[in-house]
């Protein structure tokens, strides 16, 4: 089978595309027939070798493979799986265990890591909701918001952050986005009930809105310290990576790990629930062969994305 790989860490130029044996699935395991795979901000720090402190524990071996979410149909099924051979579905997988990531032809994952591909949405389209989306769910999860408080989303036209506008909404909170002017009519859209210009000024003016400041924050764009004066004393800060300074003001930073989802199939499904009722929006910015991986790294390194980026297959 063709898998996106890469043997040695370093610039996008070590990927390409490898002939690797196919994997075999094991009592409660399916293996997909992938046709689509994302590229994600953690595919290039795993290329980087950013994580290669990770690998020795979970006896993952070169070449490796990237990606974190799929969408495809079930090849072949183990015993107790609970998955039919044809079934449309979509997964998130941990590039960094010996099995590999999601870009390749064939994966096998637990089915607990897989739910049911929205209705009415193609498989490129359902390849980029389990990693985002589960990050964001975990977000609010830690975040513990009740419906009427205020929660401030930064990045919020980008991948994860646009989820957060929305599923926040859904969830009845007051969301405050911070993003782009050219953003804002496709956030309030989203269901935001504010959108303030990102920059230096971003708290200040979240705080206008909400003077006591926001319950809760979600860090989609990392800016870190300087946005924590928008959060009320004692409020809580998600932040999608290690947040790089203190707090202040006894706000609670929860560090987001998407691998604590990884087989929560009852979120994952939900998730495409939504998107089937048309309150989670699926965007597709460019697709690209296995063989262009490294532009697709490229490109998303290259900022100002909207929409994801997919390996089809």
């Amino acid at each position: 089978m063709r898998a996106v790989t890469f043997s040695e860490f370093g610039g996008p130029e070590v990927l390409t595309v490898s002939d690797l044996p196919e994997p075999q699935p094991s009592a409660g395991e399916v293996r997909i027939r992938v046709a689509a795979a994302t590229v994600n901000p953690t595919d290039i720090g795993f290329r980087e070798g950013r994580q290669a402190g990770q690998l020795a524990a979970t006896g993952a071996r070169a070449p490796y493979v990237p990606g974190m979410e799929l969408a495809g149909v079930v090849d072949a099924a183990g015993d107790g799986a609970g998955w039919s051979v044809g079934d449309r579905v979509m997964a998130i997988v941990n590039p960094r265990r010996a099995g590999g990531g999601a870009q390749a032809e064939l994966v096998v994952v637990p089915a607990a890591s897989v739910a049911r591909a929205p209705a009415g949405s193609s498989l490129v389209e359902a390849a980029t909701l389990p990693m985002n989306g589960l990050t964001v769910q975990l977000a609010l999860d830690l975040l513990k918001l009740s419906p009427g408080q205020t929660l401030c989303v930064t990045g919020a036209a980008g991948a994860v952050g646009g989820y957060a506008v929305q599923l926040g909404a859904e969830a009845g909170l007051r969301v405050i986005a911070v993003a782009a002017a050219a953003d804002e009519a496709l956030l309030r859209g989203f269901g935001a009930e504010a959108v303030v210009p990102r920059g230096e000024e971003a708290a200040r003016r979240v705080r206008e809105i909400a003077p006591a400041g926001v319950d809760g924050l979600i860090d989609a764009a990392v800016i870190g310290p300087p946005i924590l004066p928008a959060v009320r004393d004692g409020g809580r800060l998600a932040a999608v990576r290690p947040f790089a300074g203190d707090s202040e003001r006894g706000i609670e930073v929860l560090l987001v790990r998407v691998t604590e989802y990884l087989t929560n199939q009852a979120a994952l499904a939900r998730l495409g629930e939504l998107v089937e009722a048309g309150k989670l929006t699926l965007r597709v910015a460019e697709t690209f062969p296995p063989e262009r991986a490294a532009d697709a790294q490229r490109k998303l390194a290259g900022g100002g994305v909207r929409g994801r980026l997919v390996i089809v297959f």
